[in-house]
């Protein structure tokens, strides 16, 4: 059974700092990509940043130059270092991993229980 497990989170000024982190665990043969992922009050859940094979890097326009996503393929998981924080940010936050389970097996996509982020102004 996999598992996205996340942590981090909370509250934040503006101008702040807060990080995710997201580990996978359980049988899998191959974690294609992780991402997270974040739905803010009003709005469709959205992407944020995602990472995929080869450390390619993708980043959703509000949050290129302030978000950090970084990935540790040998322990599975995926860290989101968020700067400059905004109350626009303020959301709840879904790490989520396409994965491979069995080597002739297709891909699933799996997702987090989510965690909040609140920032003030």
């Amino acid at each position: 059974q996999v598992r996205l497990v996340e942590s981090g989170g909370g509250l934040a000024q503006a101008g702040g700092s807060l990080r995710l982190s997201c580990a996978a665990s359980g049988s899998m043969f191959s974690l294609v990509t992780m991402g997270w992922y974040r739905q803010v009050p009003g709005k469709e859940r959205e992407t944020v940043a995602q990472t995929f094979s080869g450390g390619i890097t993708h980043y959703a326009a509000f949050v290129r130059g302030r978000f950090t996503i970084s990935r540790d393929s040998a322990e599975n998981t995926v860290d989101l270092q968020m700067n400059n924080l905004i109350p626009e940010d303020t959301g709840v936050y879904y790490c989520a991993a396409r994965i491979r389970v069995r080597v002739d097996g297709p891909t699933n996509d799996y997702w987090g229980q989510g965690t909040q982020v609140t920032v003030s102004s």
